[in-house]
């Protein structure tokens, strides 16, 4: 230490170590400098604790000084340390020490001792930062990506061919969770054949459409890796992958769009490649890929498209067929023409660019015709009714943007809106009907929840591989009678339900038999079917008036060039979309899309998609649409088709005559209450007259009425009776008398048979009273109106609309 009196050398600096403040000396002491306790030699700016110092300096004068200087101004003062007063604070006491000195071997240095770092100190000190950034930056580039490839080597196994394609099955379920179908791929659609089996200009346009670089690459292609991560994170999709990634991803490990799919499928690509030959990778690869149609690998495919063997195949077919491999729906020529002959150009084009076809051979290649597409239903087993809700699950799908090939191969979950207990009832109602009627009748029936426009019963034959009789495009007869008088009530003012027409018959246009009406209102007219009040109606309002609001009821096909006729249902349409249409009047003017698909789930549990009824669409006021049911509300029992229970239902036959005299083609039942819409139709194949089995024309209170009657029987019993909202008319009131039941006061007949009579004005008061006149006789059922028929011109000649029903006569029921 310093001798007294003499000032103080101030200690040399140290490198890395921070110099601690001199001591300050107290005015007027001549003593010296005082040291604060723990100094140490010159140029050690440790500061131990109190258990470090020598026993001497806590003695005598020593010591003495060492208080003294704590209590000096300005002096440093030495702090005591708290002991810990809990354990997370005992704990950091003994982890501390162990920190700090770890920071101080690594060179961590804190703010203050960065800050007394020299210039010259700083740059050393950031040089070597930046090396051993740059070192740990390439062991990471290079290490990591081998520890992240090591273990995906040793995660993922390889599986065959055999058990990736058995392991992408579909699930199609009822709406209760209930399995309905499995979707497995059968060997009858995925035969397997060897490479020498395959030409090779067909595995060179496979090559052309899906890898030219086949031979040359190691398997994967990181650019288009990248790419198409790139591509994901840009919402964009598609990357280029090669056969060996087509391969893995769409038979191997699966196509979703994920960072850990395109992972899984590089590992997976790289052992493939390391374990197998081109050659043998090409022909996993072609007898396992999805070709559309139900058929899986080119083998199938072939007899598919071309009813021939691929050994067969012409360079023009086997280029279609590699041509539609990567969007089998999209591509196929039966669905797009333009598209499977755009990429059908595309690879006999890579292949002229390859060599593998000579100029000439391509200039002289012609588009090759396909054979038509069978039912693929037969990939689920099911033959049976199930079969075509399987078929029309799969046809939604691909609406939804769910194509066919995901739902073949993707292992989805797809729940319908199909009720068990209403399918069974529907089923069960159709058999007994059919049961011992002649084996050329077909019959068609749909069931709708008005509330959700759910389909939740679906029956389109007895053959699940045949044709669906649920969306065959029919004549509807008469059960479009009642969008005519929704289009009578949305008029302004509106046509109201009490407007009274002559129904009587006229030459080229006649009723069925006991439909005859001289004189009756839209409601008893809708109770017997009479025709000429509704093509009288339809020429009022307009039959363009009655095509838009069958559009608005939920028919979607063309009524293209509608005529007064329309009402007597002259334009096809099916039985999904008659159900459709008057759901959307018994839930009272609310449309809902009719549908079958309610949710889908991928093999990894995402929800692809989710049905949200939501409101609704309010297609026109509730009241209209009360009106239109109660147009209808006496069908039913006219029919002796009444449900149990005392259960209100709207409801109306259809017919559709035959060109042969006294018989008919089509025959229709449709009706609903609040809580359920269901149409049923028979019929032939050919448009054949229908006859049961006693050889009686069919008609629609018949077997589609008995049919339709026994289902929703079984469907009322399993549920509360549900009234229909109170009626409140609109325009006329319609009568409560049946239909021709005569009245106390005959009623003379209108002047006009687009409108009803115009109400005499009251006389004014101070007025005198009008001379009496006599009411005009009725008008005799055989004399025309004076007014021109919608149906007839001037001169009273027929002018039927289109297919207005056969052999001239119309469509009626």
């Amino acid at each position: 230490m310093p001798g007294a009196g003499a000032p103080a050398e101030p200690p040399a600096p140290r490198t890395g170590r921070r110099r601690r403040p001199e001591p300050e000396t107290t005015p007027g002491d001549d003593a010296g400098p005082v040291t604060p306790a723990g100094s140490g030699p010159p140029g050690d700016d440790r500061v131990p604790h109190d258990r470090d110092e020598p026993d001497h300096r806590r003695d005598g004068d020593d010591a003495t000084a060492l208080v003294a200087a704590d209590v000096l101004p300005g002096a440093p003062r030495r702090r005591r340390r708290a002991e810990p007063a809990g354990p997370l604070e005992k704990a950091l006491a003994v982890v501390g020490p162990r920190v700090d000195t770890v920071r101080r071997r690594l060179g961590i240095l804190d703010s203050e001792q960065r800050a007394a770092l020299t210039p010259e100190e700083r740059r050393t000190r950031r040089r070597t930062q930046v090396r051993w950034s740059l070192i740990g930056t390439a062991a990471s580039v290079v290490l990591l990506p081998l520890l992240v490839l090591g273990i995906g080597w040793l995660v993922f196994p390889i599986p065959t061919t055999d058990e990736a394609v058995q392991n992408q099955i579909a699930t199609v379920s009822y709406a209760d969770g209930g399995q309905l179908a499995r979707l497995v791929p059968e060997q009858g659609n995925r035969i397997k054949v060897g490479m020498d089996a395959i030409p090779p200009h067909v595995r060179e346009a496979v090559l052309a459409a899906e890898d030219r670089s086949f031979y040359s690459n190691p398997g994967f292609d990181i650019t288009g890796i990248l790419r198409a991560a790139l591509n994901q994170v840009l919402g964009g999709a598609g990357g280029g992958s090669t056969i060996t990634q087509q391969y893995v991803k769409n038979t191997l490990v699966g196509n979703d769009a994920t960072y850990w799919r395109k992972y899984k499928e590089l590992i997976v690509s790289l052992k493939v490649s390391g374990q197998k030959s081109k050659d043998e990778i090409l022909n996993d690869y072609l007898n396992a890929i999805y070709f559309g149609r139900g058929a899986y690998g080119i083998e199938s495919a072939s007899l598919a498209y071309y009813g021939k063997p691929a050994a067969q195949l012409t360079p023009s077919e086997g280029a279609l067929l590699a041509g539609i491999i990567q969007s089998p729906s999209n591509w196929d020529p039966e669905n797009s023409r333009e598209k499977a002959e755009s990429r059908w150009n595309f690879v006999l084009d890579g292949m002229a660019q390859q060599g593998w076809i000579s100029r000439a051979d391509r200039q002289a290649a012609v588009f090759p015709e396909t054979i038509p597409a069978e039912n693929t239903s037969r990939s689920s087993s099911l033959t049976d009714e199930r079969g075509h809700v399987l078929n029309a699950v799969r046809s939604e799908l691909g609406s939804l943007g769910i194509s066919e090939q995901a739902f073949a191969q993707g292992g989805l979950q797809v729940t319908t809106t199909i009720d068990p207990q209403r399918q069974q009832q529907l089923t069960d109602a159709v058999r007994a009907r059919m049961e011992g009627q002649p084996e050329v009748l077909r019959s068609g029936a749909v069931a709708i929840d008005p509330r959700t426009g759910g389909i939740v019963g679906y029956y389109g034959g007895a053959n699940g591989a045949g044709l669906d009789y649920a969306q065959v495009m029919k004549q509807p007869g008469s059960t479009f009678k009642p969008f005519a008088v929704l289009a009578g009530l949305l008029e302004d003012p509106p046509v109201g339900l009490g407007t009274q027409f002559d129904g009587s018959e006229r030459p080229g246009l006649r009723n069925a038999d006991g439909a005859n009406c001289p004189r009756c209102d839209l409601k008893q007219a809708m109770t017997i079917s009479n025709n000429v009040v509704f093509t009288k109606l339809a020429g009022e309002v307009g039959p363009q008036k009655v095509a838009d609001a069958a559009r608005l009821a939920g028919i979607t096909a063309p009524l293209e060039n509608p005529d007064a006729r329309l009402p007597l249902g002259n334009k096809e349409v099916t039985p999904v979309q008659l159900a459709s249409a008057y759901a959307t009047i018994a839930a009272g003017g609310v449309w809902h899309a009719p549908h079958l698909v309610s949710r889908v789930v991928d093999s990894d549990g995402r929800v692809l998609y989710e049905y949200s009824p939501g409101e609704g669409e309010q297609r026109f006021p509730e009241q209209v649409a009360r009106n239109v049911s109660e147009a209808m509300m006496d069908v039913v029992s006219n029919d002796d088709l009444t449900l149990p229970g005392g259960q209100q239902a709207a409801a109306k036959t259809g017919t559709v005559q035959s060109r042969f005299e006294g018989q008919n083609n089509d025959a229709w039942f449709a009706g609903f209450t609040p809580e359920l819409a269901t149409s049923v139709w028979v019929g032939t194949d050919r448009n054949d007259p229908i006859q049961d089995a006693t050889g009686a024309p069919i008609s629609g209170k018949d077997l589609p009425g008995s049919m339709w009657q026994e289902f929703m029987a079984s469907a009322v019993r399993s549920t509360e009776v549900v009234d229909f909202p109170t009626f409140r008319a609109l325009g006329d009131e319609p009568s409560e008398l049946a239909p021709n039941e005569p009245t106390a006061t005959p009623t003379p007949a209108p002047t006009s048979s687009s409108a009803p009579p115009s109400p005499t004005p009251e006389p004014q008061e101070q007025a005198p009273p009008p001379p009496v006149q006599e009411a005009p006789p009725p008008e005799p059922t055989s004399t025309p109106e004076q007014t021109v028929d919608p149906l007839f011109g001037s001169d009273g000649d027929s002018r039927p609309g289109e297919d207005a029903g056969r052999d001239g006569e119309p469509t009626f029921g």
